[in-house]
């Protein structure tokens, strides 16, 4: 057994009854979160778009290649200085959508989840208040201001941070994977046979990282015990 010092942090890497606690805290925001996904999706449709700008520019102007069409072929002109000047300016406006998209999804996401991390303390505060004078004898304060502090500032990472990053991970690869099939499917279907081993190699680090992101929470939780009692015994 852990001893009272100890930050008993073991346990599943998902937990799909504490996931769907945690998002009940996210319920009164989900306009705020709809509002942030959707802002990725588009941010991440242009920024897909722009390497495949990028090759038109090659194919079409710089190193024409014979019989290539385009849906931008009735939008571009025929003179190479005028159809590169075109893209570059539609290059550039993607470039500020994304930034704006990028901005709408930061400011929303980080509004709830600063929400969701107030609401979050204040539940836990009252619920320390509700517990029984013995329940701090057995539980150092140390221990207890981990809780209400770092733990929560966790959680707050992991909605404002950690879901953005999923969304848009898969999306972005989602796109990736369109564009490759729909260029050449036998050289995308060549490039995925990767994939198997990148999947391995992510489990490896992902375990590890798990484990060692454990280790420092039980070294938060023993350094916050350990400053509390001396400290306030001085």
């Amino acid at each position: 057994m852990a001893s009272a010092h100890e930050e008993e942090v073991l346990g599943k890497a998902y937990d799909s009854r504490l996931m769907k606690r945690l998002l009940r805290y996210l319920a009164p925001y989900k306009w705020q979160v709809a509002i942030a996904l959707g802002s990725i999706f588009l941010k991440v449709g242009a920024d897909v778009l722009g390497p495949y700008l990028t090759k038109i520019v090659i194919d079409r102007y710089l190193a024409p290649v014979p019989g290539l069409h385009t849906r931008f072929d009735r939008f571009l002109s025929s003179n190479p200085f005028a159809g590169i000047a075109q893209i570059a300016a539609l290059y550039v406006g993607l470039l500020v959508f994304s930034f704006l998209l990028e901005y709408l999804q930061t400011y929303y996401m980080q509004w709830a989840g600063q929400m969701v991390m107030f609401h979050l303390r204040k539940e836990i505060f009252r619920h320390l208040q509700r517990m029984h004078i013995g329940f701090y004898d057995r539980n150092p304060v140390g221990r207890l201001v981990t809780r209400v502090t770092s733990d929560v500032d966790a959680l707050n990472e992991m909605f404002t941070s950690g879901v953005v990053s999923i969304f848009e991970d898969v999306f972005v690869l989602a796109g990736i994977v369109a564009i490759m099939l729909h260029m050449n499917p036998k050289l995308a279907l060549i490039t995925f046979a990767v994939l198997p081993l990148i999947a391995i190699a992510t489990k490896i680090f992902r375990d590890k990282v798990r484990d060692s992101y454990r280790r420092i929470r039980v070294a938060i939780a023993r350094i916050n015990a350990y400053l509390q009692e001396h400290v306030s015994g001085m």
